[in-house]
């Protein structure tokens, strides 16, 4: 199904993560792989005009924080001109050359501590949804034919 839907994501202290309210809806494939599973398992069997409110727990959302993910890494690794602190967003390279973040989260000596835990793991997360069109995805795919 492809859903088109305005939404709002905020931590449980209500800080505001990301928010379609004031934007054009977003629409989104069910059952791509790309969505949350706990958001898309929630939003399944929603129709036009639902208006819903769920907390997903870590589990459902982002996972847990693993600190397997929290990497020591040599200062001087770092380009000599790049002023490292806590928060700054870091870009490497894995395995298969793919861009991989990291953040900044702290200093051991001549080591930086950069975690590789995405930002939203070990967070509940409250979704607000109001569903504006659901329709099956064979007719969305036949239209851009």
């Amino acid at each position: 199904m492809q859903v088109t839907l305005h939404f709002t994501v905020k931590l449980a202290d209500q800080t505001i993560l990301d928010s379609t309210r004031q934007k054009k809806p977003a629409t989104l494939q069910v059952g791509d792989g790309n969505l949350l599973p706990g958001f898309e398992a929630v939003i399944q069997g929603l129709t036009a005009g639902a208006k819903e409110v769920f907390k997903l727990k870590p589990e459902q959302g982002f996972g847990m924080r693993n600190p397997n993910n929290e990497q020591l890494v040599a200062r001087d690794q770092f380009p000599e001109n790049m002023e490292l602190k806590e928060g700054l967003v870091v870009s490497f390279a894995d395995a298969s050359q793919s861009e991989l973040p990291g953040v900044v989260s702290g200093f051991e000596g001549d080591m930086v501590i950069i975690d590789f835990n995405h930002p939203l793991a070990g967070k509940d997360i409250i979704f607000e949804v109001e569903i504006i069109k659901v329709q099956p995805a064979e007719k969305v795919a036949a239209k851009s034919r």
